[in-house]
């Protein structure tokens, strides 16, 4: 039979509650007794009942997360900083991911609140309130990560990705590209945020660009660098080339390159490439990526930290918008 609290209490002649007490750090428990008591439930590999310890406080000490793609770097990357910041606090985190597929984002949310996580952090693929309407319902508190909802003023922690195609076009500007194109992502506002700042530096820089320019192939996003791929097959086709193009995001921009190269045009000189993202293999590709940095893991950890908050305040928190910096990386993509 699994060891108890009562049966080490037992073993060591004192009470359950004093076991509980060196269980939970309690100070009035003497150097000695919490020397006794730890050494038994090492002994006996004691492992704590959380199902009885949630019934008991109401918590789980679970903390949900729900991405487009367990498989993109970037929300590999966000997830580790998460569950890494929770760690150090005694959380533990349930990943899952909605395959950018808003049903199955539904089903997943639905079986977090069964699960009864304390909090849930997620990257929405939906367009629409549907999911978050249902937590708000439902009392479960929750944080946009990355992605905003339209009209759902809810926490979220992200970059400001106007900013970000900001930077990445001003960038293939001032290396002297005339003929910029986009590749998109998913409809989803950090790639249509990203688009639009792309759109408006060229525009404060007096150029115009054909919409032939602006290419979504796939969905963008879970498609990785086969949308990159193809759409940067059909920029190809297109008199005059494009002399930069900047990618929503660097798996986009893995496939663009791949196309480039096969194509046998060279990066930077015939077409400069920038992504977003600053995925940790940027600098091992066969042409190092320059890539807008949004720093990942720091989104991770601010949105655990914002998470812990709303867990921990018993009175309710104003909601909250946390936005990390986001910063240029450059490679050899683009130094000409």
């Amino acid at each position: 039979m699994p060891a108890t609290m009562k049966s080490i209490a037992h073993d060591l002649g004192v009470s359950v509650v004093t076991v509980s007490k060196v269980l939970h750090n309690h100070a009035d428990i003497s150097a000695e007794t919490r020397k006794r008591v730890l050494r038994r439930m090492k002994e006996v590999n004691y492992q704590p009942n959380l199902a009885a310890r949630a019934l008991s406080t109401g918590r789980t000490s679970l903390v949900g997360l729900i991405v487009p793609d367990l498989v993109h770097p970037f929300f590999a990357q966000v997830a580790k900083g998460i569950s890494a910041l929770l760690s150090a606090h005694g959380y533990s985190l349930i990943i899952s991911s909605s395959e950018e597929n808003p049903q199955l984002e539904r089903r997943e949310v639905d079986q977090m609140m069964a699960r009864s996580v304390d909090a849930l952090i997620l990257a929405s693929t939906e367009s629409n309130q549907v999911s978050a309407q249902k937590l708000t319902e439902r009392g479960l508190p929750f944080v946009l990560l990355d992605r905003r909802i339209p009209g759902v003023a809810a926490n979220f922690v992200g970059n400001d990705d106007v900013l970000a195609g900001t930077i990445a076009t001003k960038h293939l500007i001032e290396i002297g590209c005339q003929r910029i194109a986009h590749i998109g992502g998913s409809e989803v506002s950090t790639a249509l945020d990203r688009k639009e700042g792309y759109k408006a530096t060229l525009a404060a820089h007096g150029m115009t660009i054909s919409e032939d320019y602006l290419v979504r192939h796939g969905r963008g996003d879970d498609s990785g660098d086969a949308a990159g791929y193809g759409g940067m097959r059909s920029l190809l086709k297109l008199d005059p080339l494009p002399d930069g193009v900047f990618c929503c995001n660097d798996p986009i921009a893995m496939g663009a390159i791949r196309a480039i190269l096969e194509a046998g045009l060279s990066i930077p000189e015939d077409i400069a490439i920038v992504g977003c993202g600053n995925v940790h293999y940027d600098d091992l590709l066969r042409v190092p990526l320059s890539s807008v940095d949004q720093d990942a893991a720091g989104l991770g950890e601010s949105a655990a930290r914002l998470a812990l908050r709303i867990i921990k305040s018993k009175n309710g928190t104003p909601v909250k918008k946390v936005l990390l910096p986001a910063t240029l990386v450059v490679r050899a993509s683009t130094r000409r």
